[in-house]
């Protein structure tokens, strides 16, 4: 599977994004021809090589020779709806649109058909999301993924008047994705590039195992103390099976109070064992027995044995080594009636294993008295919809 990871170190736009997706090799003929389906005019793209300290990257500025800077949303919606433009391309560019529309719908509490987009409501804000789009498909990219985005600080003169950082319009669109401050003075991410990203992207986090084909360089407008540049990393996700090593800690005991099994178990996962159990054992003379077994990285065992001397009666313990085999797994988050829910992944062949992670589901649980299996069953439907 061809995936794509944007590495927003310093933030994303919509220009950021497509410059990234020419500096990784789009061809910028088939990509204009497939951006003419669109059917508007008015406009002109200007794609060069630009520096930005120590990196160089791919700059795209879209030339807007229209006047009009904003329009209503359901003209910028009519415009890729009637468009030649291929279904695929066309459902997602409309799906984008619509949930920028939709934030500024709910920031000035007016109805979608008549929010005015603003500095969202010119062609150039209508060619990053399309041109995006197609750039992608071209690229034979199935999947998009995303790091955490870092949000600038300060002040931005709007239309709106003088708005903080980043805008409503962009924390809007932001629910439900992982951010941070990197202490930049500035916006680093826009409405749009927040439109793209939290519409497209499969999961925000570290990047997934990935062989790496190409890396491209997208470049911002502005500068800042850091390169202004949004890095892409294109290439197969990798899910062959993984091995690993760790180291199994037994201990059998037969003179503690098993009351203290529970204090046990939470302070040894504090200490960042991966696993606990107990077993219930028979041993000499039928004396009934616990054993403990705890599954450690190989660095942390000194410290949990310490663990198991200190807080139980066993003057003795076994240690052997184990290789893990494990199929490669990330978390995703689902939207869902709920909210934002994460869910564990797994892959075996090309096929996905999905788990809804239980304390979410818990949570959910407990704050709608709705019951758990319903909540399980209704969130694994939603994670598999999203998967294929």
């Amino acid at each position: 599977m061809k995936v794509i990871y944007f590495d927003c170190f310093n933030g994303i736009s919509g220009d950021m994004i497509l410059g990234a997706l020419f500096d990784l090799g789009l061809d910028r003929e088939v990509w204009l021809r497939e951006l003419g389906k669109l059917e508007i005019s008015g406009y002109r793209v200007e794609i060069e090589k630009k520096r930005k300290g120590p990196l160089i990257g791919t700059d795209v500025n879209i030339i807007v020779e229209d006047k009009v800077t904003h329009r209503h949303a359901k003209e910028i919606l009519d415009i890729v709806s009637n468009s030649r433009l291929e279904d695929e391309i066309r459902e997602k560019s409309l799906k984008i649109l619509t949930r920028i529309a939709q934030a500024e719908s709910s920031i000035h509490n007016e109805p979608l058909e008549e929010v005015h987009l603003h500095e969202l409501g010119g062609i150039d804000t209508v060619v990053d999301v399309v041109g995006s789009v197609i750039g992608l498909k071209l690229l034979g990219i199935e999947r998009v993924y995303s790091s955490p985005l870092p949000l600038g600080e300060g002040f931005i003169e709007t239309a709106h008047g003088r708005l903080p950082i980043p805008a409503p319009a962009t924390i809007e669109l932001l629910k439900g994705v992982p951010v941070y401050s990197n202490g930049i003075r500035g916006e680093l991410v826009t409405p749009t590039g927040a439109g793209i990203i939290s519409t497209l992207s499969y999961s925000f986090g570290p990047i997934p195992s990935v062989t790496i084909e190409k890396i491209g360089y997208g470049a911002g407008k502005k500068d800042f103390a850091i390169p202004n540049m949004l890095r892409a990393i294109m290439g197969e996700i990798y899910q062959e099976k993984q091995k690993d090593t760790n180291t199994i800690i037994d201990v059998n005991i037969d003179d503690m109070n098993p009351q203290i099994c529970g204090y046990l178990m939470d302070k040894l996962f504090e200490m960042g064992a991966l696993d606990v159990f107990f077993t219930p054992i028979y041993m000499k003379k039928s004396r009934p027995a616990i054993k403990l077994t705890v599954i450690s990285p190989n660095h942390l065992v000194d410290k949990i044995v310490n663990v198991i001397f200190r807080e139980t009666t066993s003057i003795g313990v076994r240690t052997y080594q184990v290789e893990k085999i494990m199929l490669p797994r990330e978390i995703v988050n689902i939207d869902t009636p709920w909210g934002s829910v994460r869910v564990k992944v797994s892959y075996l062949n090309g096929t996905a294993k999905v788990m809804p992670e239980y304390d979410d589901c818990k949570a959910i649980a407990e704050r709608t008295g709705t019951p758990i299996q319903e909540v399980m069953k209704e969130i694994l439907t939603l994670a598999v919809k999203k998967i294929e």
